[in-house]
């Protein structure tokens, strides 16, 4: 019998996000606050402001004008983008690694969070309204960082995971729920509340799967989770859990888009996937 607490005292061994990511997410969470409180915070932060200013004046950009600042990168790129900037450098070093369990060699699980993020975001855009979009973009990126400490244990019982999946058609996280006793999307969740983020980033960590029909019910939530789907389609990061599209076609009418939607956003993304790829390699 696996010890369930035994691999959710683990988490302890994660490096801990840096404090700026935590507090940057509290900020956007809270609407009274304005975006330039995240700017003064990200300007209080030397090592931060280094590595972004590494980025802005990197040829990734091409900036003709060198950024000397924050202020100047805020300028020049919006802080939105700066934002997404800070968030990026905070979590790469946590999600860089190979999680061979899940069949993901170095780089891919990263890869596939990162393009998740991009993913979210073209959802987002294109059903339009208001949305929190710092904290999907920064729930897709980590909605599977419990397989950064769970995949030591599927790579031991993925023969018995895998029997579940095809003789009794349940997700792969299912079947982890079942075999080890904790799925990635739990330990996930777990890691989040670890790390103070808000109850909301912890609940769409949680349920990104849809495994209960209350978070279905959620459009950040649903987003996530059709990102998520989209990255597999494409072949980004598709490791031994594989493609699972039960819910596809549910969501995308919740959601009110179709499949043309989703095909723009894929060929969208596989021409930027080089860019995203660089960036990547940047962060």
């Amino acid at each position: 019998m696996i010890d369930v607490d035994g691999i959710v005292s683990k988490i302890d061994s994660l490096a801990p996000v840096p404090p700026i990511a935590t507090q940057i997410l509290a900020l956007v969470e809270d609407e009274n606050n304005s975006m330039r409180k995240i700017a003064e915070l990200i300007r209080h932060d030397p090592s931060t402001t280094a590595n972004i200013l590494k980025v802005c004046n990197s040829a990734y950009f091409g900036l003709v004008q060198k950024v000397e600042s924050i202020q100047d990168a805020i300028t020049l790129l919006g802080l939105d983008r700066v934002t997404e900037l800070v968030l990026l450098n905070c979590i790469s070093g946590s999600m860089r690694g190979s999680q061979a369990g899940y069949g993901l060699s170095e780089g891919q699980l990263w890869r596939h969070a990162v393009t998740s993020a991009h993913v979210s975001i073209a959802l987002a855009s294109k059903i339009g309204g208001a949305f929190n979009k710092h904290r999907l973009y920064t729930a897709a990126l980590l909605k599977d960082i419990g397989k950064l400490i769970l995949g030591r244990y599927v790579a031991f019982a993925l023969k018995q995971i895998n029997l579940l999946v095809d003789s009794q058609g349940l997700s792969f996280n299912e079947a982890e729920e079942r075999v080890i006793g904790i799925g990635h999307a739990e330990l996930g969740a777990r890691i989040a509340m670890r790390w103070s983020f808000s109850d909301k980033m912890i609940d769409i960590i949680r349920n990104h799967h849809l495994q209960l029909d209350a978070a279905a019910a959620d459009l950040e939530t649903r987003l996530v989770h059709l990102s998520d789907l989209i990255c597999l389609m494409m072949g980004v990061g598709t490791g031994a859990d594989g493609l699972a599209y039960r819910f596809y076609d549910t969501v995308l009418e919740q959601t009110g888009l179709d499949d043309r939607i989703v095909e723009e956003i894929m060929l969208e993304t596989v021409g930027l996937q080089r860019q995203i790829d660089e960036l990547i390699s940047l962060v």
